[in-house]
C-alpha cells in the first residue's frame, strides 16, 4: 500500500518545482531582458501486474495491466519569445529585435546579454554599465570609442552644378533713343473770304468779329467806320489786333487768314460779330478751317515741319544738348542756312556730334533713332531747342527723345558655393555664367582678393541640345590658391552629355545652383548612434560621419541551451553549438535597437492561471496521502 505513498509524495516535490518556476518567473516580470521558463513534467515507470497476451484460438489478446508509480519534473526550458521595447532615448542602451545577444567579458571567460546597458568608462572602453564587464565588437575584441579625437579636413577636389540657365534672350542689347512722335510736314490752315471791297462802315459804327486761332481764346476784330474802307486796310488792322494768324489779299483782292502754325493743330474758327454789323459776313469768311500734315522725308524743310511755330531765317539756330554712350556732353549749334535748312541735313549734324552711336531717320515712322554702336548700358539722351532772340521757332517739346530700348550687358547667372583648402579654412567661389552672341555659355570664377587668387577658371563654349539637355563641354578643371598654400584643382561636373541630370537650358526662369563639393574642414565629435547593425557611427561638427566601432551580436544554434549566470548573463554550453559573432541583421541575427532596453517577455495572467494549476494539482496529491494514511489506520485497527 506504499506505492500511493510513493506517487503522492513524487507529485508534491514536482508540484513544488513547478511553483518554484512560477514564482522566478513573477519575481522577474520587470526584470529587463528576461526570459521566462516553463516546467515540463513526465510519469515514472509503472508496475506492470500482468503483461499482455496474443489473440490465441478462439480467445482474444488481453492488453497489460500496469499501474503508475507517479510523476516527476522532467524539465524546465527557457522561453524565447520577443520582450517589448522600453524606449529610453539614452544612446547606448541597446536591445536586440530578434534574435542573438550581446557579447561581454570578465576577463576570463565570455557572457551573453540580452540587456545592452552599456557606456563608456574613463578610458573610452565599452562596458555594462551594471557590471564593467566589456563589450565585444563583431570580431569578438574588446574595444573603445574616442570621442576626442578631430575629424582632419579635407581640401574640395570636386563641385557639381545642377539647375537652369534660361534659353530666353535678353541681352546683350545696344540702347536707343528714339523721338516721340513722328515727323511731319505741315500746311497751315487758311481761309479766304468773297468779298474784295471796298467795304462802306458808316461813321459811327464798329464792325466786328471773332477769331479764335489754333483752338487759343478767342481775339477780337473792331473795325470802326468811317466810310469807304478797302480789304487792304481791313487785312492791316487785323494783323494788327491778332496774334498767330496772317491777314493778306488774294490775287484777286480777297482778304487771305493763314495762321502762322502748320498742320492738324493749326485752325480759324469765325465767330460773327452783331448782326447788320458783322465783319466775317461782310468778308465772307467761313466757320473753320485746319491745317494739314503729310509724312516728312529728309528732303522736308524745317520750316515746314508741322511742329514748326515761325520760320527760320539764315543764322537761327537749333541747340542740340545730349550725352554720348560712354556719357560724355554733347553740345552743339545746326545753323539754318548754314548747315543746312532740311530735315535730313539736321539729322546728319546730329549724328556728326554722337561719334559712339548712329544717328538715322527712319521715313517709315518718320521717327529720329539714336543706336548705341556697342551693346550694354549707355548714357545716351538728347534734346533740341531754338536759340534765343532769333525768328524762327519750332515745338522741339512735341518731339522730345526717350529710351525705347534700354541697353543692357549679356545675359548672365551667377552662383556661389563654400569650399575648403587643404588646411580646412572655408572661401566662398563665385561662378559667373555669361551668355555669348553664338548662345553658348561662358563661365569665369571669382574668390574674394583678400582669401587668394584664380590660376585657371574659365571654361567656355558651354552648349546645350535643342531639347534643353547639355551638349558640351560637362565639365572641367579650375586652379584656385589661396593664401601661401599650393594650388589645388578642383573638377567641376556640369552633368551627363544628352541628359537632365546636372546643368539644362529651358525656357524657365534661371535656377542654376552649384549643389554640391567634396570638401569640409576640421570637426570635432558632436554625437553619437548605432545603427540597427550596431555601427556606432560619430557625427562631427563639420558634418561628416564616421564608423568608431561596432557591437557585436552572437547567435547559437541552439539559444535554449545557453546556462543562466544571474545578471542577465548567460554562457554557452556543450548544446549551444558553434557561435556564430557579427553585425546585427546578419546571418540569422536580430536587428539592434538604439535608446531602448528589451523587457521581460514574462506574461503575469499566465503565470497567475498556472499558479492555480500548480496549487490544486499540489493540494490533490496531499490529499492522496491523507486518504491512504487513513487506510493504513483502518488495517491497523483490525487487528
Amino acid at each position: 500500500m506504499t506505492g500511493s505513498f510513493l506517487s503522492a509524495l513524487g507529485g508534491l516535490r514536482a508540484h513544488q518545482s513547478w511553483i518554484d518556476v512560477i514564482g522566478h518567473n513573477l519575481a522577474n516580470s520587470n526584470t529587463p531582458g528576461f526570459k521566462s521558463s516553463r516546467a515540463l513534467f513526465s510519469d515514472l515507470l509503472s508496475v506492470t501486474r500482468r503483461p499482455a497476451t496474443p489473440p490465441t484460438g478462439n480467445l482474444g489478446g488481453t492488453n497489460p495491466l500496469q499501474i503508475g508509480l507517479g510523476v516527476q519534473l522532467a524539465a524546465v526550458d527557457r522561453r524565447l519569445e520577443q520582450g517589448g521595447m522600453n524606449l529610453t532615448g539614452r544612446t547606448f542602451d541597446l536591445a536586440l529585435l530578434g534574435r542573438g545577444y550581446f557579447a561581454l567579458t570578465d576577463g576570463t571567460q565570455n557572457l551573453y546579454s540580452r540587456v545592452g546597458t552599456f557606456g563608456l568608462d574613463a578610458s573610452g572602453n565599452m562596458v555594462d554599465m551594471r557590471t564593467g564587464y566589456r563589450v565585444l565588437d563583431a570580431s569578438g575584441q574588446t574595444f573603445s570609442v574616442d570621442t576626442s579625437a578631430v575629424f582632419p579636413p579635407r581640401a574640395t577636389t570636386q563641385m557639381t552644378f545642377a539647375g537652369n540657365l534660361p534659353a530666353v534672350v535678353t541681352g546683350p542689347l545696344a540702347e536707343e533713343l528714339t523721338s516721340s512722335s513722328s515727323f511731319t510736314a505741315g500746311t497751315a490752315a487758311q481761309m479766304t473770304g468773297t468779298n474784295a471791297g471796298p467795304f462802306d462802315i458808316p461813321a459811327g459804327e464798329t464792325w466786328t468779329m471773332e477769331l479764335v486761332i489754333d483752338g487759343g481764346a478767342p481775339q477780337a476784330v473792331s473795325i470802326p467806320g468811317s466810310g469807304p474802307i478797302t480789304a487792304q486796310e481791313i487785312a492791316d488792322e487785323i494783323n494788327a489786333q491778332t496774334e498767330d494768324v496772317v491777314a493778306a489779299l488774294s490775287p484777286t483782292g480777297e482778304i487771305v487768314l493763314t495762321t502762322e502754325r502748320a498742320g492738324l493743330s493749326a485752325t480759324i474758327k469765325v465767330n460773327a460779330g452783331e448782326a447788320g454789323k458783322d465783319l466775317k459776313e461782310t468778308l465772307g469768311l467761313v466757320d473753320f478751317v485746319q491745317g494739314s500734315e503729310t509724312p516728312a522725308t529728309e528732303a522736308t524743310d524745317l520750316n515746314d515741319l508741322a511742329a514748326n511755330r515761325a520760320d527760320y531765317e539764315s543764322g537761327d539756330v537749333i541747340d542740340i544738348s545730349g550725352t554720348d554712350v560712354d556719357g560724355s556732353p554733347v553740345v552743339s549749334s545746326f545753323v539754318y542756312g548754314v548747315d543746312g535748312t532740311t530735315l535730313g541735313d539736321l539729322v546728319a549734324h546730329i549724328g556728326d556730334q554722337f561719334g559712339q552711336s548712329t544717328v538715322t531717320f527712319d521715313p517709315a515712322t518718320g521717327q529720329i533713332s539714336i543706336l548705341s554702336d556697342t551693346l550694354g548700358e549707355a548714357d545716351l539722351s538728347l534734346s533740341l531747342g531754338d536759340g534765343a532772340s532769333q525768328t524762327g521757332s519750332t515745338d522741339w517739346a512735341t518731339h522730345f527723345f526717350a529710351v525705347t530700348t534700354n541697353g543692357t550687358g549679356p545675359d548672365t547667372v551667377t552662383t556661389s558655393l563654400e569650399v575648403f583648402d587643404s588646411a580646412g579654412t572655408s572661401h566662398i567661389l563665385t561662378f559667373e555664367f555669361e551668355r555669348q552672341g553664338d548662345g553658348t555659355w561662358n563661365m569665369t570664377t571669382e574668390v574674394p582678393a583678400s582669401e587668394g587668387t584664380v590660376v585657371d577658371g574659365a571654361i567656355t563654349g558651354i552648349s546645350f541640345n535643342e531639347n534643353g539637355s547639355i551638349l558640351t563641354p560637362t565639365g572641367g578643371d579650375i586652379q584656385v590658391q589661396f593664401g601661401t598654400l599650393s594650388s589645388q584643382t578642383v573638377a567641376l561636373d556640369f552633368g551627363t552629355s544628352g541628359q537632365f541630370d546636372g546643368i539644362t537650358q529651358f525656357g524657365n526662369a534661371a535656377s542654376l545652383v552649384a549643389d554640391h563639393q567634396d570638401g569640409y574642414g576640421a570637426g570635432e565629435l558632436a554625437s553619437l548612434q548605432v545603427d540597427e547593425q550596431g555601427v556606432i557611427e560619430g557625427f562631427y561638427t563639420n558634418g561628416q560621419t564616421q564608423e568608431l566601432a561596432d557591437v557585436g551580436v552572437a547567435t547559437f544554434a541552439n539559444e535554449a541551451g545557453l546556462e543562466a549566470m544571474g545578471d542577465n548573463y548567460f554562457r554557452s554550453t556543450a548544446n549551444t553549438g558553434q557561435r556564430i559573432l557579427g553585425a546585427g541583421t546578419l546571418n540569422g541575427a536580430g536587428e539592434v535597437v538604439a535608446g531602448a532596453i528589451e523587457a521581460s517577455n514574462v506574461d503575469t495572467a499566465v503565470e497567475f492561471v498556472h499558479l492555480i494549476e500548480a496549487q490544486r494539482g499540489f493540494q490533490a496529491n496531499a490529499r492522496v496521502i491523507t486518504v491512504q494514511d487513513e487506510l493504513l489506520a483502518e488495517i491497523v485497527n483490525v487487528v
